[in-house]
């Protein structure tokens, strides 16, 4: 990584005027430096707007010169979902990618060996899941983006919208670091403003550690939800505050053995703040309304990333859905979808003689343990209208957080403090949506069926291998990928980093085990 240097003009050429338009009427680029901007609360608000687009850019967008519609990153699926599952590829297409994702062969991954992985590795830029520039990108902007609104004088933006557009921006940086640190273990952190110093990697623990001392006393500058329904859930609320907040410390409990306990009462105390005192913000929505769900901006979203037809944006082919779902008229059954689970794995799941409405209401229910293609979900699916592989185009979100799954980490740390009762209470109330049975159990066997339901209701959402991974369960996993302690403690749960991070960075060092 050359040294982190990011130019506030830059920024905006990158970001800003992609991602802004459907909201805002920015001045012309000649205009947006010195005392032309920081002008007001639309000023603010626009390079805020810009500081979203740079998200999405980062965890969507490939960023390469493509044909129209392949402009397309698999951050999630291929990242969060995919990578150690025990998924079965068909072979009807020659994405030879996800035999080397879900046996963790990241060496593979970026080789390129055949003529499929030089395909899908020049259609999706694969090399993007060794670099962090894009990553750095957001958090320089929403370090530039505190530093000027702090200083924006009182009569050009009143106090709450200047604390509010604060800490949307400590949010975001916050986030990212998230991000990077599930993805690459230590990584360098900062949060000036115009960072020129080199910098070496900073431990993963104090990362988290500082984000969350970051985010805890701002989080109530945000608010609980939008009076405008478009920036439900797409703009950082005090719920995406609180869920991440509850990410940051379950981490670092996972970094942190020693003193995993107070991360623990950590999560849980903004657990119960998100659960007890959201004034009605959010909430479980039946499952009969799954689609309003994961279209977005529903009460049961707390964070994602907008996918707004009207403005040609698509995740077309890296998402999880283009992957699982049902033929369509262009595709027979046979060559559709992509990848299915394993029997042993969707029966762990779901047990055959256990009720539970998702199995009808979010899978064909006749064909969810079948291991060839008559097997495809329909948790996402939004309207039979956009059930074509080929339409791209459509109104929905990248459901990154919502409520079902704050309220499961929730869950888990109190089971972690040995608060059973209250554990069960907030885990059977995700059951309850659900149609399934409540969960009884205690100790050691509770925790085990808080991560299973971790599994089963987060299915297709980028949760799969961290969950694995920050339990370590991943160690003694017989659905999926195993490693050894050895590997596993190398950093065999890590992505590679790019060797161009040491371009002009003597203080740079490589993640080891995947060199």
């Amino acid at each position: 990584m050359k040294t982190l240097k990011i130019v506030f003009l830059l920024v905006f050429v990158t970001g800003v005027f992609t991602g802004c338009k459907k909201f805002l009427a920015l001045d012309p680029l000649s205009n947006l430096s010195g005392n032309n901007f920081w002008r007001n609360k639309e000023d603010a608000d626009a390079f805020t707007n810009g500081n979203y687009e740079l998200l999405r850019k980062a965890v969507t967008r490939n960023d390469l010169t493509l044909p129209s519609g392949y402009d397309e990153f698999p951050f999630f699926i291929l990242g969060g979902d995919f990578r150690g599952a025990p998924i079965i590829r068909n072979t009807a297409w020659d994405r030879v990618y996800l035999d080397h994702i879900k046996g963790n062969d990241l060496r593979r991954f970026f080789a390129a060996q055949t003529s499929s992985d030089v395909y899908w590795r020049n259609i999706w830029n694969m090399d993007r899941f060794s670099e962090w520039d894009r990553f750095y990108k957001v958090i320089s902007s929403a370090n530039i983006a505190v530093e000027n609104v702090s200083k924006m004088a009182d009569n050009t933006i009143s106090g709450e919208d200047k604390k509010r557009l604060i800490a949307e921006n400590v949010f975001l940086r916050c986030f990212v670091y998230l991000l990077m640190v599930r993805q690459w273990g230590d990584v360098p952190y900062y949060t000036s403003a115009f960072q020129s110093e080199a910098l070496g990697r900073t431990s993963a623990l104090e990362v988290l550690q500082n984000c969350a001392k970051d985010i805890e006393p701002v989080r109530n500058d945000l608010p609980w939800t939008y009076d405008n329904p478009v920036f439900v859930a797409v703009r950082a609320m005090r719920g995406s505050a609180l869920d991440l907040l509850m990410h940051l410390n379950m981490w670092s409990a996972f970094f942190d053995k020693t003193n995993a306990q107070q991360y623990y009462q950590q999560a849980a105390k903004f657990g119960e703040e998100l659960y007890a005192t959201n004034n009605g913000a959010y909430r479980l929505l039946p499952l009969t309304r799954t689609s309003e769900i994961f279209k977005g901006r529903s009460q049961e979203g707390l964070f994602e990333i907008p996918q707004n037809k009207n403005y040609q944006e698509s995740f077309g082919w890296s998402t999880y859905y283009d992957h699982t779902k049902k033929p369509s008229d262009n595709f027979t059954s046979s060559a559709y979808p992509y990848v299915w689970y394993t029997k042993k794995y969707m029966e762990k799941l779901y047990p055959p003689a256990i009720a539970d409405g998702r199995k009808t209401y979010w899978y064909d229910g006749t064909t969810i343990y079948n291991e060839n293609s008559s097997f495809y979900i329909i948790k996402f699916l939004i309207d039979q209208a956009e059930n074509n592989p080929n339409t791209k185009l459509f109104d929905a979100s990248e459901t990154v957080f919502r409520y079902s799954e704050a309220l499961l980490l929730y869950a888990e740390a109190l089971a972690e403090l040995g608060m059973n009762d209250k554990s069960k209470e907030v885990l059977n109330v995700v059951r309850a949506r659900a149609l399934a049975p409540n969960i009884t159990t205690d100790g050691d066997a509770l925790k085990d069926d808080i991560f299973w339901e971790r599994q089963r209701e987060l299915m297709g959402e980028g949760h799969y291998w961290y969950d694995w991974v920050r339990t370590r369960r991943i160690l003694s996993n017989e659905f999926g990928y195993k490693p050894s302690v050895e590997e596993f403690n190398a950093g065999a749960w890590t992505w590679p980093i790019s060797k161009k991070a040491k371009t002009n960075n003597p203080k740079m060092t490589l993640n080891n085990y995947w060199e």
